[in-house]
């Protein structure tokens, strides 16, 4: 998943985007409004993660202007402010979910987790084609009994496959999926990481397809 911060503590700032990346998430950081509009004008996002007092603006109002412009990625806001009030506004702003300052890292992780189903209609963590169950918490591939670990970008492609069944992805939508603005990558990397789930799915009813000069797509028998 690509998520995007925007949060101008850098120490906590870099702390969210290492600990997401060991998850296998790709994290872009604003550090203020005004990059956050520059990355969501020339990329999608799976996840906001959004503070609400920054350098050049309010977020409230960075996210009233989300929403009114009809954009549905969802949003989490981190904030310092308890109060019953404080986190009643954001939701009605148009805020999936939020988390208060100081939080633990777990926390963050579970909410973004919940947030991510919720948007996908889903409502576990599991996700079943065929004899073919993947787990996207305990990281694991279930084919007829026989389990299979996975890395976390191993993981992170998985999420993208599994979520749309016999759509075709482009090497560069699937880069852009999993690397961040600040990652060097390649889609030479697309096709390592595809190389090695197509050996943990042998033997299942789901295959990765290379659909020639276009990309990929996840297809069952």
């Amino acid at each position: 998943m690509r998520f995007l911060l925007i949060e101008d503590s850098v120490n906590l700032a870099n702390a969210v985007v290492d600990r997401l990346g060991l998850d296998g998430h790709a994290v872009d950081l604003a550090l203020d409004l005004k990059t956050a509009g520059a990355f969501l004008a020339t990329t999608g996002y799976d996840l906001i993660l959004l503070d609400i007092i920054l350098p050049d603006g309010d977020g409230r109002t960075f996210l009233k202007a989300h929403r009114d412009s009809d954009n549905d990625t969802p949003v989490i806001v981190l904030t310092a402010r308890s109060e019953v009030s404080d986190r009643v506004g954001v939701l009605d702003l148009g805020a999936d979910d939020y988390i208060t300052k100081p939080f633990e890292f777990s926390e963050l992780e579970a909410r973004c987790r919940a947030v991510l189903r919720r948007h996908g209609g889903a409502a576990k963590n599991e996700h079943r084609i065929g004899d073919t169950v993947f787990d996207a918490l305990a990281g694991t591939l279930n084919i007829a009994g026989r389990v299979e670990h996975l890395r976390n970008r191993e993981m992170r492609l998985l999420e993208v496959f599994f979520s749309a069944p016999e759509r075709i992805f482009s090497k560069h939508h699937l880069v852009d999926r999993l690397f961040s603005l600040n990652e060097e990558a390649s889609e030479n990397a697309i096709e390592v990481y595809v190389g090695r789930l197509r050996k943990k799915l042998e033997g299942s009813d789901v295959r990765i397809e290379t659909v020639r000069g276009v990309g990929y797509r996840m297809s069952t028998d």
